[in-house]
């Protein structure tokens, strides 16, 4: 647990050597970015552990492949590319400054802080750090008070592998965040849902800190007319029931054809059997943690099977050694726009089926809703893509498959409205977390004292002003 002093104190202390550094080497920020991924290649197995222990049980693959991977992945991807990223980028001058010359100088920030959810806790701390540090920053990460384990693990390994002037990890409870979020950050990046988002913004604007935040929301996967329905089966089933659908970017509902519907519930039935042929009992499928959580989804499935909605679950629930539950895969077919499956992002394994008029009816009711932070379509047709791009708003947009544009690391991520505001992930992450200062250097021979008090009408005319 960290007090308000001692977080005061290291955020005192992180500022004081970015004033005795104020803009680290490429050597020096390349050998930051190595150490954080020796950290996580090095102590893998401990990693995949303590997350277990957090979830009660998680998906061993599923921790490989969207925690260790992610940012061993982000880190060689900055490496690479950090050399580009800092080097001034010239910029044209009118000619009526020149011979002057100008450029934008990228200056790192100084102090950034990161508050990461519990869905994806050391995924969704270390990411931000990587384009933090790329950037020259020193960075103080606040994890989840959901997952103990990983919390004090990451903090542990953060202490070992860098000076905390660098990097700290400051694990706490609420207090704690209420606390870390009114610092006076050069940045501050919150992921988690909108209503704490809220909270944060007002913490962070009584210092006018700046702020991104990543907040999710109900993201559609939109079935065309021409879709394989094998396949966006098998791509929702994935992108859903990945992390049992706590993923911010997890398929929310699905909008098709009505006289496709019943064609669409088998293919999930076979897909679902495919993926878990042991069922929601087998090791490859991810328990909800936290009894709130499940109860909160709970409410919701009840809330909707009390209104008539048609429900079809694709596993049975599981219960754990120490109390937590594996909640299945289960289908919610034509529910009422007022339900909480419905207003609510899900963030569980529920998953509305919505049949349509069409296809222009689907993109209507993508429009009608808040902006989410990912978007789905499954269409070959070039017309229909060109609609999903000029006509909605989402943070990204996949097409025929789910999840993966946030595996680029040359994409930029996050959403717009309801789902967030700003972006990092590559050279996006770079730049957000960097000042891109203008720079103009004037040659010693100009022209620009011709236009000096007293103002002479026919030159301004000559220069066309």
């Amino acid at each position: 647990m960290t007090d308000a002093r001692e977080l005061q104190a290291q955020f005192d202390a992180q500022r004081r050597a970015f004033a005795a550094e104020p803009y680290p080497t490429l050597a020096t920020r390349r050998e930051r970015l190595a150490r954080l991924a020796t950290l996580t290649r090095r102590h893998r197995d401990e990693i995949i552990a303590a997350i277990g222990e957090d979830f009660g049980h998680r998906a061993e693959a599923e921790s490989r492949l969207a925690e260790i991977a992610t940012v061993l992945q982000a880190v060689r991807h900055a490496r690479r590319h950090l050399r580009r990223w800092m080097r001034p980028r010239r910029a044209a001058v009118p000619w009526r400054l020149q011979p002057g010359r100008a450029r934008v100088h990228r200056q790192p920030l100084g102090v950034v802080g990161i508050i990461a959810p519990s869905n994806y806790p050391w995924n969704l701390a270390w990411l931000p750090a990587v384009d933090a540090l790329a950037a020259g920053n020193r960075v103080l990460i606040k994890p989840s008070e959901h997952t103990p384990a990983t919390s004090a693990l990451m903090a542990r390994l953060a202490e070992r592998y860098f000076d905390p002037a660098e990097l700290a990890v400051v694990p706490g409870d609420v207090e704690t965040a209420r606390a870390f979020s009114a610092l006076p950050f050069d940045h501050l990046l919150f992921t988690g849902n909108a209503r704490i988002g809220r909270e944060v913004a007002r913490a962070a604007a009584a210092h006018l800190t700046p702020i991104t935040l990543e907040l999710g929301g109900k993201t559609p996967a939109i079935i065309g007319p021409d879709a394989d329905l094998s396949h966006a089966a098998e791509r929702i089933a994935f992108g859903k029931w990945l992390n049992a659908g706590q993923t911010c970017i997890a398929p929310d509902h699905v909008l098709i054809d009505a006289s496709r519907l019943g064609d669409f519930i088998e293919a999930m039935r076979r897909v679902v059997n495919d993926f878990y042929p042991r069922g929601t009992a087998g090791e490859d499928y991810t328990a909800v943690p936290g009894e709130h959580q499940r109860a909160r989804l709970e409410a919701m499935l009840d809330e909707a099977r009390d209104h008539g909605c048609r429900m079809i679950a694709l596993g049975e629930r599981v219960e754990l050694p120490g109390g937590g539950a594996k909640l299945p895969p289960t289908l919610v077919i034509d529910p009422n726009e007022g339900l909480a499956l419905m207003q609510e992002e899900i963030f569980g394994p529920w998953l509305p089926v919505l049949g349509v008029r069409d296809f222009d009816a689907a993109l209507a009711h993508v429009n009608a809703g808040p902006r989410p932070l990912a978007l789905y379509a499954f269409t070959d047709d070039a017309e229909r893509r060109r609609r999903v791009l000029e006509t909605t708003h989402s943070g990204g947009v996949v097409f025929n498959d789910t999840l993966w544009h946030n595996a680029v690391p040359a994409l930029p991520f996050g959403g717009v409205g309801e789902s967030g505001m700003g972006a990092y992930q590559g050279e996006a992450g770079f730049l957000r977390f960097s000042l891109e200062r203008s720079v103009f250097l004037q040659a010693r021979r100009n022209a620009v004292g011709l236009l000096n008090p007293p103002y002479r009408r026919w030159l301004l005319r000559l220069l066309g002003l």
